[in-house]
């Protein structure tokens, strides 16, 4: 399985340098839904990676997706926050019990 990261320019660019192949870089909107569209049906990424402004974006439905995805997990990373589920929750979600327990 591999880790996908989708975002802007300045987002993605530290997991390129950490050697992370496949990223998706986007410049809006459109992109962005592209790309997430392209990544939960890739059926060898595991783990997809986006700013939570970026998620925030998306078409309620896309969100939703995200959301209830397990295979992929999504994980969200910077912004508010406001609304986003931790990554504990992500783990649980995918992996069926609580690791921190």
């Amino acid at each position: 399985m591999e880790l996908a990261v989708i975002g802007k320019s300045d987002f993605v660019t530290g997991f390129r340098l950490a050697g992370i192949r496949k990223v998706y870089e986007t410049t809006d909107v459109m992109a962005i839904e592209s790309a997430v569209k392209s990544a939960l049906h890739d059926k060898s990424v595991g783990i997809i990676v986006m700013h939570n402004d970026d998620i925030s974006s998306l078409p309620e439905l896309l969100r939703k997706d995200l959301n209830e995805s397990v295979q992929p997990t999504v994980v969200a990373l910077g912004g508010s926050g406001a609304g986003s589920t931790s990554l504990r929750d992500k783990i649980k979600q995918a992996v069926g019990v609580d690791l921190w327990k």
